[in-house]
């Protein structure tokens, strides 16, 4: 998006949806931390109470946001089987979130009871459901599933260069035993193996007692 000057008659088309492009245009070059309404108005060549009258507020900004990169998660072809569909929709998730830099960070922070976030906990708490959850249970299971994907992509968008390294040079005191004997499986997996193993152990503890099934066992190494 360029730009907008003072005078340029697009800005009377602004809205809530061009608030969160600049914004997101904002955290794909600069990241979250640059990320604010007055940053968001210098990019619209807008006053910085034409953006409040938007969000009002910094944290109403990142919610408008959140949403947007939610969005981003399509709703369309997912499997009829519960299990299958929370599957799939967990790994929508994932893939919305880190289409933009610090996108989990973003949604992490946020508690957006915005239309596209809706409507992703709707489908998954259905999927849930469908999968022989009583009402309680999807509710919870679904926390259960966002907290598990926003933790692990925030850890994976987040990790430093050279965090093997740093690990072995910690682990070299030996005031670490444990750590220190199972140092190679720390590093082994990559993170969409670590998301895959986890999702699974999840997914069968929720269906334990009603498919047959049992927690599966990490990959062999």
């Amino acid at each position: 998006m360029t730009k907008k000057q003072p005078g340029d008659p697009r800005r009377t088309r602004l809205d809530p949806a061009a608030v969160a492009d600049a914004a997101l245009e904002l955290l794909a070059e600069k990241g979250a931390d640059a990320v604010s309404v007055r940053a968001v108005a210098d990019r619209l060549g807008v006053r910085m109470n034409t953006v409040l009258w938007h969000v009002k507020t910094k944290a109403g900004l990142l919610e408008l946001m959140a949403d947007a990169i939610v969005a981003g998660m399509s709703l369309e072809g997912l499997p009829e089987a519960g299990e299958d569909r929370v599957r799939e929709l967990t790994h929508r998730y994932r893939r919305a979130l880190l289409a933009h830099r610090d996108g989990a960070a973003v949604v992490a922070g946020t508690y957006a009871a915005e239309p596209a976030t809706l409507r992703s906990a709707e489908a998954m708490v259905a999927a849930l459901r469908a999968g022989g959850l009583p009402e309680r249970e999807a509710v919870w299971a679904c926390f259960t599933l966002v907290y598990y994907v926003l933790g692990l992509t925030q850890e994976e968008q987040a990790a430093p260069d050279g965090i093997s390294a740093r690990l072995a040079r910690a682990l070299a005191s030996g005031e670490y035993p444990e750590l220190s004997r199972s140092a190679p499986h720390l590093t082994e997996t990559t993170f969409d193996e670590r998301f895959e193993y986890g999702l699974e152990l999840i997914l069968r503890s929720l269906m334990a007692g009603r498919d047959g099934t049992r927690a599966p066992r990490p990959p062999a190494g």
